[in-house]
């Protein structure tokens, strides 16, 4: 994350921040999972990425569980 940061490679950033969420979801830690979910899907969204409506997805499916 450091790195990606530094160097301004949001794209990376993002699907970093979204593996981290699904790894902490997994995981059954709900709230850590929507801190990495949320600024993804910011992120993306920014973008205009399509992945932008399955990282929604996600955080709806994470917070629902919260």
């Amino acid at each position: 994350m450091e790195i990606t940061q530094r160097i301004g490679d949001v794209r990376t950033q993002a699907m970093t921040l979204l593996r981290l969420g699904h790894l902490a979801e997994q995981q059954g830690e709900y709230t850590k999972a929507i801190s990495y979910l949320q600024p993804a899907l910011e992120i993306l969204q920014r973008l205009k990425s399509p992945h932008a409506e399955s990282v929604s997805a996600s955080l709806d499916r994470v917070m629902r569980n919260s």
